[in-house]
């Protein structure tokens, strides 16, 4: 998947041949490159596995679980207490 194009030209700097080379220190720009991902690989409304959002990282990034936790505790992905399912929420950009 070549994401890409559609980065934000904020972001463009953290990407090459569609892949994330870097994710953002600073919280600000971070959280924005995880809403462009949450709403690039994730539908809205959709409960996802665990193993699900890690593939659809796996497409941008190595650090998968990092991608993970970085989006839940921004409130973009809402983990089941139970860990089952994650859901994509949506937000105003």
């Amino acid at each position: 998947m070549d994401i890409h194009p559609t980065v934000p030209r904020r972001l463009t700097g953290f990407f090459a041949h569609g892949r994330l080379t870097a994710i953002p220190v600073r919280p600000v720009v971070r959280h924005e490159l995880l809403v462009h991902l949450t709403d690039t690989l994730f539908d809205a409304g959709r409960a996802y596995s665990e193993r699900e959002v890690n593939d659809a990282f796996g497409t941008v990034h190595d650090d998968t679980a990092a991608l993970r936790r970085y989006c839940v505790s921004d409130g973009l992905l809402v983990r089941e207490q139970d860990g089952s399912s994650y859901r994509r929420v949506l937000v105003d950009a």
